[in-house]
């Protein structure tokens, strides 16, 4: 069996007696019931990852004899950002979730004219905490040893100008534009149309909410350069049209 993994942002060196997070010491010892001399990998989110020990089990936490560092890269080499439209809790965990195990690099949720969901004030705040701990607990699942930013919440209209402010500034150096394209059910290329993007490209994938964008967010998406997007046929729901077109980036230019 696989050797349960945690996140542990803190510095880490083999030889080293770490204290772990009281959210991971809970989970080590509360939920999986790891006793000491247990095996398990740490990881701090920014590079490889640390096999380590339960070293001390206390009333109040444990603490880890880091073994050795084990130089593993598990990213896939498309940069994927995500701009979701913000839906339903439950939809949007699931959304972040599988963009993490499908290899995202970035999530940026969007506040669109057609949401259902409205947040403001301290629901902001708790529900950006939420949704990093859901990607955290997604890349100790899925083996990403680099966590994914989940960018701060925007209206669409805003981040569109700060793309658009992105683009001007590196056309300057005469490279090519990264591809930015918005899932559409009314447009006419699907991605095989497209070819593969350089290998330093960085992806910009918009989806809408569950009622789409409204006629102004999509001619504004146009106007920053975003390429329509159709996935097949039939209209996928939010949930699903996200995960499905990083899924077939992945298969056609990326490790799958």
């Amino acid at each position: 069996m696989a050797l349960p993994r945690f996140y542990c942002p803190e510095p880490m060196t083999a030889g080293q007696i770490i204290e772990l997070p009281a959210s991971v010491a809970h989970h080590a010892l509360r939920v999986l019931r790891l006793e000491q001399g247990d095996e398990l990998i740490l990881f701090d989110g920014n590079t490889g990852e640390f096999q380590a020990t339960i070293g001390r089990i206390g009333k109040h936490g444990a603490a880890a004899v880091i073994a050795k560092y084990l130089d593993i890269e598990r990213e896939s080499p498309l940069a994927i950002t995500l701009a979701q439209a913000i839906c339903a809790s439950e939809k949007m965990d699931w959304i972040l979730q599988k963009a993490v195990e499908l290899g995202v690099s970035r999530i940026q949720p969007l506040i669109t004219k057609l949401s259902t969901v409205k947040l403001s004030g301290e629901r902001v705040e708790r529900r950006m905490k939420h949704w990093q701990q859901v990607v955290i607990s997604a890349c100790e699942q899925c083996g990403r040893n680099r966590v994914p930013q989940v960018l701060p919440l925007i209206s669409l209209p805003h981040w569109l100008g700060s793309q658009i402010d992105e683009r001007k500034n590196s056309s300057d150096g005469g490279a090519p534009p990264n591809p930015c394209f918005m899932l559409s059910p009314s447009a006419q290329k699907g991605l095989h149309d497209f070819r593969e993007p350089s290998a330093t490209a960085a992806i910009t994938l918009l989806v809408g909410p569950e009622g789409g964008y409204a006629p102004e967010e999509e001619a504004a998406a146009l106007v920053a350069g975003f390429i329509p997007l159709r996935l097949g046929g039939r209209i996928l729901r939010t949930e699903s049209a996200a995960l499905a077109a990083v899924a077939a980036m992945q298969a056609l230019w990326g490790d799958y």
